[in-house]
């Protein structure tokens, strides 16, 4: 498998239909991914997804199920949630090709994950917020919406298309590097702690804090360093 497609997560949350599973596996394989995230699937693979997946049957039986979206982000540095629609207070959206360029390019960095959200519905708006993009796919006005494994083959054949150029190497040491999921959530935890302790963040009215937080950062992309001193200012101002 191409080195940077082996580092990318396709993650689909809450599926309520074992056909879509397989027929996802079949998109990812011929484009060359393999790795497959199930969040809280409401039915898990079987005999239908077996063949719906058409010879992807592998890439079914290496799927991780986990019970939370924070779960399948866990090590990632970046996460791009498809959207047919726009979000108040999201990520920056951005066309899947262009999200598919940075997310091959990040790999040098870690891991990246592309979330896809239920059948019906689609993702929430707390599945996007712990995305630091959202991509859309350039499809007609009046008809947005894609099958899940439709959406699948298009997102896979742009992520091996952009892997044909794999972009900057990787540093050699821990500068530049950025921020994982999980340093991310860890900063606003405690950012919010901070605010409540020091009287600024009432916890029973707590509005849109939090949200605009995590909308900031997903537009910064800070690293890890970036995250260490801030979490060492803060930690500094508690102790005051």
């Amino acid at each position: 498998m191409n080195a940077p497609l082996s580092r990318i997560r396709i993650v689909l949350s809450r599926t309520s239909h074992p056909g879509n599973i397989g027929a996802a596996a079949r998109a990812m394989k011929t484009m060359g991914l393999a790795r497959l995230y199930l969040v809280a699937p409401k039915h898990l693979p079987e005999e239908q997804a077996i063949a719906m997946a058409s010879g992807a049957d592998d890439v079914l039986a290496s799927a991780i199920v986990v019970p939370t979206l924070e779960d399948a982000l866990e090590g990632t540095v970046l996460a791009v949630a498809m959207t047919a629609r726009r979000r108040d207070l999201s990520a920056p959206i951005v066309w899947l090709r262009d999200a598919a360029i940075e997310a091959v390019a990040t790999t040098a960095h870690g891991e990246v994950a592309l979330v896809f959200g239920n059948e019906t519905a689609g993702l929430t708006n707390q599945e996007t917020d712990l995305c630091q993009r959202l991509a859309m796919i350039p499809a007609h006005a009046d008809y947005s919406s894609l099958n899940l494994a439709a959406a699948v083959q298009v997102a896979s054949y742009e992520l091996r298309l952009a892997g044909f150029d794999v972009g900057t190497p990787p540093p050699t040491n821990e500068a530049g590097l950025p921020a994982t999921h999980e340093e991310i959530e860890g900063l606003i935890g405690h950012l919010e702690a901070a605010a409540i302790e020091s009287g600024f963040l009432d916890p029973a009215q707590p509005k849109r804090l939090i949200p605009r937080m995590r909308r900031l950062f997903a537009r910064a992309m800070p690293e890890k360093e970036e995250i260490n001193i801030l979490r060492g200012m803060l930690a500094a101002l508690m102790k005051k």
